[in-house]
């Protein structure tokens, strides 16, 4: 993949992070329930799992079943949240995750996932990982990225400007929202190296964040 490899620095307000493939590597349980589904509608998973990254279910699979009716998705969905909320084997911290969110103690700062209240406090708590005061979950938009609107929910519940936010995100849906929202974006992993974020980091050990007194947010990038 292709990284930074000339330090830079980054100055923002507030940070809107991503959790799946930016703080926590779901990976395995994603690819294992997307790819029964796939099996049951009898669909390429290859091709199912190059749509499914970063988006909600329900959105993933009005793409990829354009004639389904969406209470069809909608129900679907739901059954698929219960699975991998039920399946937390392979899940684990993105390195460097740990210390990068004890690092934003008295930092503006919101989760901003596709996923919702349950999946993603059990997907934190099987990472070790703090959840933040704020954020922004599935059930807090009505429209799925790469809508910009949970990045502009939790811009608005910080009270920052968008312009002054940094998103880190992994995926190409995530991406395009934060763009779309008017951000500058930190894609971390090979994922995110496809769809050219501003500045791409490996994870999240290259990343160091340091408060300002100006209430500044400095982001030194490896």
């Amino acid at each position: 993949m292709t990284v930074t490899t000339v330090p830079t620095v980054l100055t923002a307000r507030a940070l809107l992070l991503d959790m799946d493939g930016t703080l926590v590597n779901s990976d395995a349980v994603v690819e294992r329930c997307w790819r029964r589904w796939s099996e049951r509608h009898g669909l390429d998973a290859a091709e199912v799992m190059k749509v499914v990254h970063g988006r909600q279910g329900h959105a993933s699979m009005a793409l990829l079943l354009p004639d389904r009716p969406m209470e069809h998705n909608l129900a679907d969905n739901a059954r698929m949240l219960a699975e991998e909320t039920a399946d937390m084997d392979g899940v684990v911290a993105i390195p460097g995750a740990p210390e990068f969110l004890a690092s934003l103690c008295g930092v503006p700062h919101a989760l901003v996932t596709s996923a919702d209240v349950p999946l993603s406090t059990a997907r934190m708590a099987a990472a070790g990982l703090e959840l933040p005061d704020v954020r922004v979950t599935a059930e807090s938009v009505g429209a799925s990225k790469p809508d910009p609107e949970g990045f502009l929910k939790g811009a608005a519940e910080l009270g920052v400007d968008p312009a002054d936010c940094i998103v880190f995100e992994d995926s190409a849906a995530g991406i395009q929202a934060g763009r779309s929202a008017g951000m500058r974006v930190v894609g971390v992993g090979a994922r995110a190296d496809l769809h050219e974020p501003d500045v791409v980091v490996r994870d999240l050990t290259r990343v160091r964040v340091a408060a300002a007194v100006d209430g500044a947010v400095r982001l030194y990038v490896r």
